[in-house]
């Protein structure tokens, strides 16, 4: 059926069965349709493998039975560390149809995060690529570890995850598994303290096969969810999907799993570092229908000349941080598709979106999805009217939302005390609903009295052709509180000087309020982010405390 914002909201019901898992999701659908390609893999060297649905079927039992052979039970806390690989869903299916809970660590940490997260859950398993295995050997002693596991390779200490599948059954009788058990624990990427260990049960997947694919994706497991007026589902068959992010992140259970395997799709995955050209040969090459990047990757691509490639996009999405015009109007006019941002968190589905088949209306967040009651407050738990800037929530009963900290009561109480679920993130709202991003709650920039949110300004700053990345924080003033200072990284061919300051300037009280230019700027070679590629603005605010004082 076509998607229809009021209808949606009106008619949208939580239909979670009680037995309901991802296994259990896979076997129907190797059932169904098991010929249908689940994955089609490359890599850089031009490598290229299949796996069918059937494929996966076999290949997860056949995982869980060497799990099973290793002492693995219900419960226990399977770490993994897998860059794009044709057996990473292997890996999480098998993992999960033993019981285990899964703890996805990203190929970007560094060896003491990963002392710290296993130490912290407890997990007594480990699985590693070949590539990854030293980060691990290096802190080996400082674990529970008790399996290792190196897939692609057998080095000295581990086991051979190929050597360990070969001829094993391709049925398993694992534990009695529903909605309801504890499915993954997903560190935050941490951009203050410690990563906390956010905890999912199995009815997460659900969630977003409810949630993110008709709402985000456009796509069901019935077919793809057309815009406009046809109450007829294009045939899901003819898609091919592509989100580029890693295995050891939130947004990877947000779309190759939660989407790409619950509805039955079809999905691209490459092994091989970002490059704008490479990419859009292989969306070229490969008949990419719909695509999810971040950000950066959709302002790289605007920088090449988008006319070269013979790309038919049905859809574009992004997430990460909100996308700014520029590379929007120009992935627009050369593939006739509006990329659409989507927002949530490791904590939950997507909140707020932009509609398949809805207007998006600039620098929009999109509109809250059906379900889940996602809202703006006050400090005091007040929702707030449209224009006013507040923090997004959610009511705490909500579905589409984590239950809790693995094993962290004291977070839990810290965070479920209220009626509502507290993302950290400011938003605004419009007259007709639409969600406009403002910042992180401690990122907002108070200035003479106005309280400017940091994206808007370095929306703003990127839209000059001589920045390429802009990052806006609050520097201490005197007479203001504070003032914008904005953190610049020069596009190539510019350098920075004072007349250029002036230039920048200048354009922003042309471009923004004339409150919110930043009355300092710096040239810098790059900004400081975190693991996951967000700007750490935390680090840019010390910057400034310790130049002007607080």
């Amino acid at each position: 059926m076509a998607l229809s914002y009021d209808d949606a909201v009106g008619e949208f019901e939580w239909d979670i069965p009680d037995d309901y898992t991802l296994p259990s999701v896979v076997a129907s659908h190797a059932d169904a349709f098991g010929d249908r390609v689940a994955l089609r893999f490359r890599d850089d060297d031009g490598g290229r493998e299949e796996r069918t649905y059937a494929d996966l079927r076999d290949d997860m039992n056949r995982f869980a039975n060497a799990l099973e052979s290793m002492g693995v039970e219900k419960g226990d806390r399977v770490m993994h560390l897998v860059p794009r690989h044709p057996d990473v869903f292997a890996v999480q299916l098998g993992a999960l149809k033993r019981g285990a809970l899964l703890v996805p660590s990203s190929a970007m940490l560094k060896p003491k995060d990963i002392a710290y997260r296993a130490n912290d859950c407890e997990a007594t398993t480990v699985v590693a690529h070949d590539s990854l295995v030293e980060m691990v050997d290096d802190v080996r002693e400082e674990t529970p570890f008790e399996n290792f596991v190196c897939l692609g390779g057998s080095p000295e200490g581990w086991e051979s995850f190929e050597s360990l599948v070969d001829g094993r059954e391709t049925t398993h009788e694992g534990p009695e598994l529903g909605a309801s058990d504890p499915m993954s624990i997903n560190y935050t990427s941490g951009t203050t303290g410690q990563p906390k260990p956010v905890m999912h049960r199995h009815r997460w997947m659900r969630c977003f096969e409810l949630v993110n694919a008709p709402y985000w994706w456009g796509v069901t497991a019935d077919g793809v969810v057309p815009p406009g007026e046809s109450d007829e589902p294009a045939d899901l068959a003819d898609e091919l999907l592509w989100a580029t992010t890693g295995t050891g992140w939130a947004k990877w259970f947000w779309s190759p799993v939660g989407v790409g395997l619950t509805t039955g799709a079809t999905q691209l995955l490459y092994d091989g570092e970002f490059d704008p050209e490479t990419f859009l040969s292989i969306m070229a090459d490969e008949g990419v229908t719909r695509l999810c990047a971040v950000p950066t990757q959709y302002r790289m691509f605007s920088q090449v000349d988008l006319s070269a490639y013979d790309i038919d996009l049905r859809a574009a999405l992004s997430a990460g941080e909100p996308l700014n015009r520029e590379p929007i109007e120009e992935i627009e006019s050369a593939f006739g598709v509006t990329p659409r941002d989507g927002y949530g968190q490791t904590e939950t589905v997507a909140l707020v979106t932009n509609y398949p088949g809805v207007e998006v209306k600039p620098g929009s967040m999109g509109k809250p999805t059906p379900g889940l009651g996602t809202t703006i407050i006050d400090d005091d738990e007040n929702e707030l009217e449209a224009g006013e800037i507040g923090e997004i929530a959610v009511p705490v009963d909500c579905p589409g939302i984590f239950d809790g900290y693995y094993e962290r009561d004291d977070l839990d109480r810290e965070t479920f005390f209220g009626e509502f679920y507290r993302t950290g993130d400011l938003a605004s709202r419009d007259e007709d609903g639409f969600f406009f991003f403002e910042g992180r709650a401690d990122d907002i920039i108070i200035s003479a009295g106005y309280r400017i949110g940091p994206f808007e300004v370095e929306d703003a700053l990127v839209s000059h052709p001589a920045v390429a990345e802009a990052a806006a924080v609050a520097s201490p003033h005197e007479e203001r509180g504070d003032v914008v200072k904005a953190y610049v990284v020069l596009a190539d061919g510019y350098e920075g000087s004072d007349e250029l300051v002036t230039e920048i300037q200048t354009f922003m009280k042309e471009e923004t309020a004339p409150y919110k230019y930043p009355r300092r700027v710096e040239f810098v070679d790059e900004l400081p982010k975190t693991s996951s590629g967000k700007i750490r603005r935390i680090e840019l605010r010390s910057r400034e405390e310790d130049a002007f004082g607080r």
